[in-house]
């Protein structure tokens, strides 16, 4: 499947969460990330990142579709982090 994952977390969790998340999916802008996952992968990064997390505090939200040909995605100014260059 594909997803955009974006999180919200308290200073002291946001480095944790940023390296957890790369891992899993491709960094695109400041917590923001994308890229195709299985199910279980993605089962993992939420169990994990609820760790890391402060649930009444922080937020993890998650989009996904079948694959990345069902989404439009435009960019307006810089792009942070091409996927595209990936072989």
């Amino acid at each position: 499947m594909y997803v955009i994952l974006v999180y919200d977390c308290g200073e002291k969790r946001v480095g944790k969460m940023l390296k957890l998340c790369r891992k899993y999916l491709n960094w695109i802008q400041n917590s923001v990330f994308e890229g195709e996952i299985s199910e279980v992968k993605l089962k993992e990064l939420v169990f994990k990142a609820e760790d890391i997390m402060e649930l009444e505090e922080d937020s993890l939200i998650i989009f996904s579709g079948r694959t990345q040909k069902w989404m439009e995605k435009q960019i307006v100014g810089k792009e942070r982090s091409s996927i595209e260059n990936f072989l």
